[in-house]
């Protein structure tokens, strides 16, 4: 029997003052000792009911007893038996709300640093010069596939294909790959080299990738399918639509929503301007409404571009924020000022037209609402005005609509959201399947990774079901036919 300790084994991080100016990464990773130490704590359960918590069914038994061995290349091939993209998941998953939290030492003591270990086995495999490279597959299918957005449902889906041996094709609408994991998360949680390499990955696996696209716009789905003759088409275009407060001033200059700051900033460089010709307001005093993931991350960009004060700006209490308890500490070390139990009611312009200030009024917590947390109600005569010259609003997103809206037949429901079987991601109109945020609403990168892997084997199965029906068989060749790039090459310049 193992000696457990209780407590995780810390992660090194860089100095709180020292990263309130950089973009470099945060947390530094564990060293060969720390995740030895670390792995050493788990149980090796009989039953691992951690796994039951990993949406993609990665082998975390398996895999942290190869840690605990110091075997790390066993345990990075037992990691990318189900999980494609271990190093970004290690960095971003809500571990404590999924694998961790069936963890069988939690609650009484810690659970086993499994994020930390994932990210641990993933940066020792790319720093020995193995990046998990897959071979490409032997033989090539005729029905060639079309992936709608490159976040990570579609790149999962758009692997697990490849390897099947069909030919792929991701459409971006903007000019670099990735979806969320290079727009919405900063350097300094996750680094663009890491995407950029997983892209590469699927490059090698034959995935072709065509950036510039907009879906139901440069081309539309039933042009992708009737006209450049895709067999079936996977939409994982996200939920990037953002939700407003609907106050008075709202539309002044210097108010963004989180997707417009966060975009300018990780994909576009604004922190780096005028090198990099996208401006973004320098903020002296920002405010971010909102308490989750992604205010945090606003938050903390603000006080990377020179913030004197960010403040948090939520309706609710410290317990309600839905921020990962991790990320909340880490902008609390580096300065970030929280404003419970505060709604903003009007923003305040000056003659120019930009923000210069916030009217609020401080609430307190009723009955619960629909949502199961206690509903803020406003406290009379506790107005107040807030200074603030830059505002960002952090209060979730709606699935991108110009999908379903220029698709015939393809069913949403009252959220927007397109109405996908939850096992095979199967949508209303056939040989359409979608999958990640675009389905559920906005949620986490692992979820949308195991929709685009049960989506992947929905389409193969449909697939091949089509060529039996034909009477037929699937036809297969050696090497890649140039059909499914001549296709991506006309979508690109169709319209």
């Amino acid at each position: 029997m193992p000696i457990v300790y209780p407590h995780k084994t810390a992660m090194p991080c860089r100095d709180p003052q020292e990263r309130r100016r950089s973009w470099d990464e945060v947390a530094e990773g564990y060293t060969v000792e720390r995740a030895i130490a670390e792995a050493r704590r788990c149980l090796v359960c009989q039953d691992p009911v951690c796994e039951q918590g990993c949406p993609v069914n990665v082998p975390i038994r398996d895999f942290v007893r190869h840690v605990a061995l110091g075997d790390f290349g066993g345990a990075a091939a037992a990691i990318r038996r189900r999980n494609l993209l271990p190093a970004i998941c290690g960095r971003v998953c809500p571990v404590e709300h999924q694998c961790e939290l069936r963890c069988v030492l939690f609650p009484h003591q810690d659970p086993v640093g499994i994020g930390r270990l994932e990210r641990f086995v993933a940066d020792w495999e790319r720093s020995h010069g193995n990046g998990g490279e897959t071979a490409a597959a032997e033989v090539w299918r005729d029905q060639k596939i079309a992936i709608v957005g490159s976040g990570p449902a579609g790149l999962t889906a758009a692997s697990d294909l490849a390897q099947l041996g069909y030919p792929v094709t991701v459409f971006e609408a903007l000019h670099a790959f990735g979806g969320v994991l290079r727009y919405g998360i900063p350097q300094y949680r996750l680094p663009k080299e890491i995407v950029d390499e997983d892209v590469a990955h699927l490059k090698a696996l034959g995935v072709e990738f065509v950036r510039d696209v907009i879906i139901g716009k440069t081309v539309t789905i039933e042009q992708l399918i009737d006209e450049l003759g895709y067999s079936a088409v996977f939409v994982g275009t996200g939920a990037g639509s953002p939700i407003f407060m609907n106050v008075p001033g709202e539309n002044l200059k210097g108010i963004y929503s989180a997707n417009e700051f966060l975009t300018r900033v990780n994909l576009m460089h604004a922190y780096s301007f005028p090198e990099y010709d996208t401006p973004i307001r320098q903020p002296r005093r920002a405010a971010i409404i909102g308490a989750g993931d992604t205010a945090m991350d606003a938050a903390r960009c603000s006080v990377r571009l020179g913030a004197e004060e960010a403040h948090i700006v939520y309706r609710r209490s410290e317990r309600e924020k839905g921020a990962r308890a991790e990320d909340y500490e880490r902008a609390r070390e580096e300065g970030v000022i929280f404003d419970w139990l505060t709604v903003p009611t009007r923003f305040l312009g000056d003659d120019n037209g930009w923000v210069r200030g916030i009217e609020c009024i401080r609430t307190e917590l009723g009955e619960p609402d629909e949502s199961g947390r206690r509903r803020p109600v406003p406290v009379p005569g506790s107005e107040f005005t807030m200074e603030a010259d830059v505002v960002v609003i952090a209060l979730g997103t709606n699935p991108n609509p110009l999908v379903p809206k220029t698709t015939q037949g393809l069913d949403v429901d009252r959220h927007g959201c397109i109405v996908a079987d939850e096992q095979t991601g199967a949508t209303s109109r056939e040989g359409v399947y979608a999958g990640g945020d675009i389905v559920t609403g906005a949620a986490t990168v692992i979820l949308a990774m195991g929709a685009g892997r049960r989506a992947a084997t929905a389409v193969h199965e449909y697939l091949q079901q089509r060529a039996a029906e034909k009477g037929g068989r699937d036809e297969q060749h050696d090497t890649p036919e140039s059909g499914g790039r001549d296709g991506a090459r006309q979508a690109g310049r169709h319209g």
